[in-house]
């Protein structure tokens, strides 16, 4: 599949945000990091369709956001669900885990991940 053009300035945004990673993101990060994760290649801040997905498996088209409080707001929410229907539009599947849950329970969110990539895998 071809990539989009990224613009320099989205490319920039993601790169520091690798460098800035949240306590849960850098959790996370180490399951699916090297292929660990049913030995599939994870991308953590990735520009996709004028956005940053927090991670992102492209040979499944799943992305994985993790939200802290700040999406909750109205504003965020709304912001949260036009991204996801842009995503979505364009082939992704979305799944969205509060920082909290990372942080107390990882095994049930990677088991999560797992299940949703193993009925893409089987549909």
């Amino acid at each position: 599949m071809p990539h989009a053009d990224v613009s320099p300035k989205a490319r920039s945004n993601a790169r520091g945000m690798r460098s800035a990673m949240t306590d849960a993101e850098l959790k996370l990060w180490s399951e699916p990091r090297a292929h660990r994760l049913m030995g599939l290649g994870f991308r953590r801040q990735v520009p996709i369709a004028g956005y940053i997905a927090d991670f992102a498996c492209p040979t499944q088209r799943l992305i994985v956001e993790l939200d802290g409080s700040q999406h909750a707001r109205a504003g965020a929410a709304h912001y949260d669900l036009q991204r996801t229907q842009r995503l979505e539009a364009d082939g992704w599947t979305i799944r969205r885990f509060w920082n909290d849950d990372v942080l107390r329970d990882i095994d049930n969110v990677c088991e999560h991940i797992v299940r949703v990539i193993g009925k893409g895998a089987f549909e």
